[in-house]
């Protein structure tokens, strides 16, 4: 997002808040309304054994696949690389993850702003916003592809069951449901809020909760009707929601605020925000360790990275980069010993240990560098944006 747009968007929060507010059922929930801190939800298996020796209900763990070293046999002869989307050079840097060299730089189409892994993990699409087009990235060999027309990819998702891909026009303010492989449209939805770009789904995946950055509202989408089920307000004078992650167990979305700097956590069955925990200024993207007990929070505008522990609901740590800088959206590395994320206004990657949380590596490239994808991970599927497994 270039830096009028991003004025443009602070001065859309206040204005349209207020118009979409009555509209929707949900957004009665005023700023200074107490946003009740509900405990750590419990699990079956968690549970104690009833007296008897009954068996325990097993636990649900949404990225129970993404654990280090389950890779699936579509990605087990890729090489391992990373993809980062310089936004204003109009490139894709490729970086060797062993070497943390650039190994390779090529130019797609205008403002390439995410890589994201298709569903069935065989293809890499640039996603080239203002160029209205998608790049096809072969990981096995590293070659681009014919770049296919798509009006306005800001970024990318894929139903669970991969019969769907979606297309997060965020300047026209709609979601497209497209073929997953060619692309063609199949309907538009226009939104009832301004700047959608980022989501997730409900365990049973049949609706997806997305943001609208512009706006200050998450939109709950019924995947079958394709339908907007609800508009949810966030609580705040001003709010630009950005990435969305559901928890493990399934039962609560987080969701980044760039300017809250924080993250909101949203009831995934109700869609009530339950509380808002600060973690710093311009938090921005949201990212699940592999042993998934935490939640690595981007801070673009506090150069640095809280670790929130999911069972606690609160950070845990911070890590901050030596005089400053912008980490914006990335992914973790297969093995999960390291988090990458691209230095949006800094024109650099960043590696963090995710052992101590120290910064190995700085790592320059082009202009503007946006949502890196770290490929291959684990997983069965993708679900879209910089890596979304399950």
């Amino acid at each position: 997002m270039t830096g009028n747009a991003r004025r443009a968007a602070r001065l859309l929060v206040a204005g349209t808040v207020l118009a979409l507010t009555a509209c929707s059922g949900d957004v009665a929930l005023s700023r200074d309304a107490a946003i009740p801190h509900a405990p750590p939800p419990s699990t079956a298996a968690a549970a104690p054994v009833p007296h008897g020796g009954a068996k325990r209900a097993p636990s649900v763990d949404v990225y129970a696949h993404d654990r280090p070293g389950l890779l699936s046999p579509v990605v087990a002869g890729f090489p391992s690389r990373v993809y980062v989307p310089n936004s204003e050079s109009g490139t894709v840097s490729v970086i060797d993850p062993k070497t943390y060299r650039v190994i390779r730089t090529f130019r797609v189409g205008r403002r390439p702003q995410h890589v994201v892994p298709s569903w069935d993990l065989k293809t890499l699409w640039v996603n080239n916003n203002d160029g209205n087009t998608l790049t096809p990235i072969d990981p096995a060999t590293g070659k681009l592809g014919r770049a296919i027309p798509v009006e306005d990819p800001y970024n990318l998702y894929f139903t669970p069951d991969g019969t769907t891909a979606l297309v997060m026009a965020e300047r026209l303010n709609r979601l497209d449901f497209r073929d997953p492989r060619t692309f063609a449209l199949r309907a538009s939805m226009e939104v009832p809020c301004r700047g959608i770009n980022h989501a997730d789904f409900t365990l049973d995946g049949s609706t997806f909760l997305a943001s609208c950055e512009f706006s200050g509202h998450l939109v709950v989408v019924d995947l079958a009707r394709r339908e907007v089920a609800k508009v949810v307000g966030l609580p705040a004078r001003h709010s630009m929601p950005q990435d969305v992650k559901l928890s493990p167990d399934g039962r609560t979305f987080y969701v980044a605020d760039m300017a809250a700097g924080g993250v909101w956590l949203v009831g995934a069955r109700g869609f009530k925000v339950r509380r808002f925990v600060r973690t710093g200024a311009g938090a921005h993207g949201l990212y699940v360790s592999r042993d998934s007990r935490n939640l690595y929070v981007s801070n673009r505008g506090a150069g640095s990275v809280s670790v929130v522990s999911f069972a606690k609901r609160r950070p845990v740590a911070t890590w901050r980069i030596p005089g400053g800088g912008s980490p914006d959206m990335g992914g973790v590395s297969a093995d999960g010993r390291r988090l990458w994320l691209a230095g949006r206004y800094d024109g650099v990657v960043y590696v963090f240990d995710t052992r101590d949380g120290r910064l190995l590596r700085k790592i320059p490239v082009g202009a503007g560098p946006h949502g890196l994808a770290v490929y291959p991970q684990p997983g069965r599927h993708s679900l879209g944006h910089t890596g979304v497994f399950r």
